[in-house]
């Protein structure tokens, strides 16, 4: 019996030795154009091909149809180009509505269908589970991780030791002279993608990287709370709306001892400075904190224009409602506004969720972990904060959305949009959000997360062949050779950041053609966006669903600010196209 169990052992032993000693064949990446690679044994593999326009061996070779798509189709470098150049064109289509909505149909169907739903993989697999489709404690994954038994750690390419974390931070990640973005954005659109993603971004970091502890799509969890019973908290059970409190004339948030809810406070902060929020880190930036209460004001609003028109409603009712509305208008604005701003193209965006009726889409979502490492955008904030006058430095910013109350929710807006954000570069980040960049960079290497090359072919775009094209330069190239050893090495996150910016954009490529069909499937596919939620009686009638159709980041501001308007703007006012554009390339010629 004992030879038995020896002989057992024994042939597992050398099965594993054999299997570490001969690898895995999909290493290799050999399968393109989206095909499934198979290990078949030891060293073989085989590639699935089912549902691609492509065949062969390595489902390397189009069909007859695909050669005459891919003939005609722009490259997406060609489309950017068009749209960001050729005003008199975009005038011109975004006037004539049939033109118009054809063009916005388009962006919403080609987007959303490079996006896999349901979900096929998450971080614990290396191939499709129910695991990656049902259980929602996990970030999706759009590639799966790298195998544990390949030769370096992003394949068979690249150093076999990634280059040490504090090393990469220090030599491209820090910020020495801060960079404005070229495009004139404002730290009111800094704060705003901020907010408006925390509500899907929410890594339990208990549970480690792969896992999340909210929603995965626009749920304005951030507004109402993480669960039922925060809700409840967080509600004043009359006429719908939520609990506010006046401090120095304005409606401001509850404080934490009235509604007591989960909420993140360094310790030893005094009972006035914490405040009772939706989400729970959004009392720590001022920023945010004024995002927080015009929410709740702009709640608070829509409720009241419900019981006008609906007295005979109780305060679910009210409530309800007005939470379907502000998820209208929270799309609405992040379409027309933000991502319209963030795109710079002349042709007008739109959120018409009728244009998807009759076509084949799915209305789920799954947030992806690729996405969430994607929009660490820490380069847009700003070393200080000039609020009226009075420049606070970030440390003494950080930590105080009690300043809010003291200079006024007018003031803090005004001196927002006024205020330039940093560019989306490397060597640009904060001293303060460093820290944010080493465990991005690790928690990418603990998920085994595939190289910017394999990203960038997943999303139809090629694959980079030198540092120096990636990084549109010479020294920094080198340096990153020197470290990486092969650009097909390079990892994901590292490789967005020191990405050259495309023309009249705040990005490099790579952000904007992985980032945007993320952000149009997980808009459109919220369940208002349905046919069976799309239309006035869910909205409380034609009153309440104008209030979608007109919103807009200005109305957000202005109609719940009392007195005169202040200046509400994701571009500062000044901007000048190009006028910082020898300021960064002289700083780059330096680096």
């Amino acid at each position: 019996m004992k030879s038995i169990y020896i002989t057992v052992i024994f042939t597992v032993l050398c099965s594993s030795l054999l299997q570490l000693t001969q690898g895995n064949a999909c290493c290799s990446y050999p399968c393109q154009n989206q095909g499934i690679c198979n290990t078949k044994g030891f060293d073989s593999y085989t590639c699935d091909c089912t549902g691609l326009d492509y065949y062969g061996d390595n489902c390397e070779h189009p069909t007859l149809w695909k050669r005459f798509v891919l003939l005609i189709k722009p490259s997406p470098e060609g489309l950017h180009h068009l749209l960001v150049n050729n005003k008199w064109l975009w005038t011109l289509i975004n006037n004539i509505s049939y033109l118009k909505n054809k063009a916005m149909k388009r962006i919403y169907t080609m987007r959303s269908i490079m996006v896999d739903s349901p979900a096929v993989y998450e971080s614990v697999h290396e191939y499709p589970t129910l695991e990656a489709a049902l259980n929602y404690t996990y970030f999706a994954r759009t590639l799966p991780p790298v195998p544990t038994e390949c030769p370096t750690p992003l394949g068979v390419k690249g150093k076999k030791v990634l280059p040490d974390v504090d090393l990469l931070v220090d030599k491209f990640f820090k910020r020495t002279t801060f960079l404005p973005d070229p495009l004139g954005s404002s730290v009111l659109f800094t704060f705003f993608a901020q907010h408006f993603t925390h509500q899907f971004f929410k890594t339990d970091f208990k549970a480690g990287p792969a896992y999340q502890w909210g929603g995965h799509g626009v749920d304005v969890s951030h507004i109402y709370g993480r669960d039922k019973q925060s809700e409840l908290t967080l509600r004043s059970m009359k006429d719908g709306k939520m609990k506010m409190q006046v401090l120095n004339g304005e409606e401001f948030p509850p404080y934490l001892k009235d509604a007591p809810v989960h909420m993140i406070y360094p310790p030893g902060t005094p009972d006035n400075k914490q405040f009772a929020l939706g989400q729970q880190v959004f009392g720590l930036l001022p920023g945010l904190f004024v995002y927080a209460t015009i929410w709740l004001r702009e709640h608070n609003r829509v409720c009241d224009v419900l019981k006008q028109e609906h007295p005979e409603w109780d305060d679910e009712r009210l409530f309800q409602t007005a939470k379907l509305i502000i998820t209208g208008e929270t799309i609405k604005i992040v379409i027309e506004d933000y991502v319209q701003h963030l795109s710079n193209y002349h042709y007008k965006l739109s959120f018409n969720p009728e244009l998807l009726f009759g076509e084949e889409f799915q209305y789920q979502n799954r947030i992806t972990i690729e996405f969430n490492h994607l929009y660490h955008w820490h380069p847009l904030m700003p070393d200080e904060f000039n609020i009226s006058g009075t420049v606070y430095p970030i440390k003494d910013f950080v930590f105080q959305s009690d300043l809010v109350i003291k200079h006024g929710m007018k003031s803090f807006v005004d001196s927002f949009s006024k205020q330039r954000a940093g560019m989306m570069s490397h060597h640009n980040h904060c001293y303060m959000t460093l820290s944010v960049v080493r465990d991005t960079i690790k928690h990418g290497r603990e998920l085994r997360l595939q190289s910017l090359n394999r990203y960038r072919q997943r999303f139809g775009l090629p694959a980079y062949k030198s540092f120096q094209e990636l990084t549109g330069e010479t020294k920094m190239a080198a340096e990153l050779e020197e470290l990486y050893g092969d650009i097909d090495g390079l990892e994901f996150y590292v490789g967005l950041i020191v990405e050259k910016r495309r023309e009249k954009a705040m990005f490099g490529s790579s952000i904007v053609e992985i980032g945007g069909p993320y952000s149009v499937k997980g808009l459109m596919s919220n369940p208002i966006c349905s046919p069976k939620f799309w239309k006035p009686s869910t909205f409380g009638g034609e009153v309440g669903f104008n209030l979608i159709k007109t919103a807009s980041i200005q109305k957000l501001f202005c109609q719940n600010i009392k007195g005169e308007c202040p200046t509400v703007s994701f571009q500062v006012p000044n901007y000048v196209e190009g006028d910082v554009e020898d300021f960064i390339k002289k700083f780059h010629d330096e680096l």
